[in-house]
C-alpha cells in the first residue's frame, strides 16, 4: 500500500512537470519572482520565487490564454496552446534601474509605534484569497518630521482544530504555511498608486506565528510621503515547510443547477477586521478582476460583505516608525 502510495505522488510530480513554466526577465535571462498569471476569468496563479509556475489542461481545461503581468514589465498575453517552459518578459525603459531618491534624514531619531487592533472572533476576520489584495492608508500627520518605517505589525487569527475549544489558546491549532506579499504604494488622490519600491517583501505565516506578526522591512528604506501612503498585503498561497510555493488550485469547481461555479479557495489566518476605527482607510483590489482597480472598502463600493454589514470596516495594521526629530528643510 506503501509502495502505491509513493508511486502516486511520483507520477504526479512527473506529469505536473510537464506543464512547468518559467517567466524570465528579456534581457537578462533573470527569473522574475511571483509574477501574476491571470486566466482572464477572475482567476489565476502567481509564479513562484525563481519564476515558475505550473500550468496544464488537466488543471485548468477550459483556459485557452494566459495574462502574464509583474512590476516593472509589459504585460503578456499567449495562448495556452503556445505555451512552452519559458516566458520572456520585456521590462519598461529604465524601469528596473530607476534609483528612488529618498529624504535620508541625520541626527537624532526616536521610536514610535501605531498600534494594530486584533481580536479573538471568527466571524469579525477577513477570509484572505489570492484574487484579493487589501491595502491600508496611513496619514503623514506632521510632514515636517521624516518617518521611516521599520515594522509592520500585522493582526493575524490562527483557527483551532477543535469549533468547540475555538476560545481556548492552548488548543491545537490547524496547521497552515502560507505567503504574503507586502507592496508599499504612494497615495494617488486618495487611492494606491505607483509602487514606492521594487523590493519583492514576502513573508511566510503559519499556525505558530503570534497574533501580531512583526515583519521587519528596515532594510527598504520606506519613508512616509507627505502625502501619506498606503501598505498592501497579498496571498501569493499555501508552501511547504521550506516556504517554497505550492502549485495549488486556487479555486474550487462546484455543480450547480446553472453550471459549474468557481469558488475562491480562502486561506489561512484570517486577518481580522475592526469597527474601532471611524473612519474608513482600508481598500481592496481583485487582481484577476475589474481591470485590477482599488476601491474602497465601503457598503457604496462592496455589496456582499459581511463584514461591513457588521459595522467592520477597517482592518488595523500597524507600524513600527522611526521618528527623526531634525525638521526637513
Amino acid at each position: 500500500m506503501k509502495s502505491i502510495s509513493v508511486f502516486f505522488i511520483t507520477f504526479l510530480i512527473y506529469s505536473l512537470s510537464f506543464g512547468q513554466t518559467t517567466i524570465i526577465d528579456k534581457e537578462n535571462r533573470n527569473p522574475i519572482s511571483y509574477a501574476t498569471v491571470s486566466f482572464g476569468n477572475g482567476n489565476g496563479i502567481f509564479a513562484d520565487d525563481e519564476g515558475k509556475f505550473i500550468f496544464t489542461k488537466k488543471l485548468y481545461a477550459d483556459i485557452d490564454t494566459l495574462f502574464i503581468s509583474a512590476l516593472g514589465y509589459k504585460d503578456f498575453k499567449i495562448a495556452t496552446n503556445n505555451l512552452s517552459d519559458t516566458v520572456e518578459l520585456i521590462p519598461f525603459e529604465d524601469a528596473l534601474d530607476e534609483v528612488l531618491i529618498r529624504y535620508r534624514p541625520k541626527g537624532k531619531s526616536k521610536k514610535e509605534i501605531l498600534k494594530p487592533t486584533v481580536h479573538d472572533d471568527y466571524f469579525k476576520c477577513w477570509l484572505p484569497t489570492i484574487e484579493s489584495e487589501i491595502a491600508v492608508y496611513f496619514e503623514n500627520e506632521n510632514p515636517s518630521k521624516a518617518k521611516k518605517v521599520n515594522t509592520l505589525l500585522l493582526p493575524i487569527k490562527v483557527e483551532a482544530k477543535d469549533w468547540s475549544k475555538r476560545k481556548s489558546k492552548t488548543s491545537n491549532k490547524i496547521s497552515f504555511s502560507t505567503l504574503f506579499r507586502v507592496q508599499f504604494y504612494e497615495n494617488n488622490n486618495g487611492l494606491p498608486g505607483e509602487v514606492l519600491t521594487y523590493d519583492k517583501i514576502v513573508f511566510r505565516v503559519t499556525e505558530a506565528s503570534e497574533s501580531i506578526y512583526e515583519l521587519d522591512v528596515s532594510n527598504s528604506d520606506i519613508f512616509i510621503p507627505e502625502n501619506g501612503m498606503f501598505i498592501s498585503l497579498q496571498v501569493l498561497g499555501y508552501t511547504d515547510k521550506t516556504g517554497k510555493l505550492l502549485p495549488n488550485k486556487k479555486y474550487k469547481e462546484v455543480k450547480t443547477r446553472k453550471g459549474i461555479v468557481k469558488i475562491s479557495t480562502t486561506f489561512r489566518p484570517l486577518l481580522p477586521f475592526t469597527d474601532e476605527i471611524k473612519t474608513p482607510r482600508t481598500y481592496v483590489k481583485r487582481v484577476f478582476l475589474n481591470n485590477n482597480k482599488w476601491v474602497l472598502f465601503d457598503k457604496k463600493n462592496i455589496q456582499d460583505s459581511n463584514l461591513l454589514k457588521a459595522g467592520l470596516n477597517n482592518y488595523a495594521m500597524g507600524l513600527g516608525l522611526e521618528v527623526y526629530k531634525e525638521e526637513k528643510e
